[in-house]
C-alpha cells in the first residue's frame, strides 16, 4: 500500500552522499516501488534545483523519506559537485 500519493513534494529523512543530497532536501515523488524482494517499498524521487530544472532521479526507500510540515521553511543552499 501507497503511503504517499504520486507528486508529493517530501523531504529526505537523511544524506543521500551518492547524489550530493542532504537531509532536509526537497524532492517530487514521482514513482511508488513495491518492496519486493526489499525489506520496505520505496519511492521514486526527482529533485530539482530552485529555477524548477530537474537535476537528479533517485529511488529510496519508505523510511528515507519525510512529509513537509506546515512549521518548516524552504532553504537555498549550493549543490556541491561530485569529488
Amino acid at each position: 500500500m501507497m503511503k504517499y500519493e504520486l507528486f508529493t513534494e517530501v523531504a529526505l529523512a537523511a544524506d543521500v552522499p551518492d547524489h550530493n543530497l542532504k537531509k532536509g532536501d526537497i524532492a517530487t515523488i514521482v514513482e511508488f516501488l513495491p518492496a519486493g524482494n526489499n525489506p520496505e517499498p520505496g519511492y521514486a524521487l526527482e529533485v530539482f534545483n530552485v529555477l524548477g530544472e530537474s537535476i537528479d532521479v533517485i529511488m529510496v526507500a519508505e523510511s528515507e523519506i519525510e512529509p513537509l510540515q506546515s512549521n518548516e521553511v524552504s532553504h537555498v543552499r549550493v549543490l556541491s559537485e561530485a569529488a
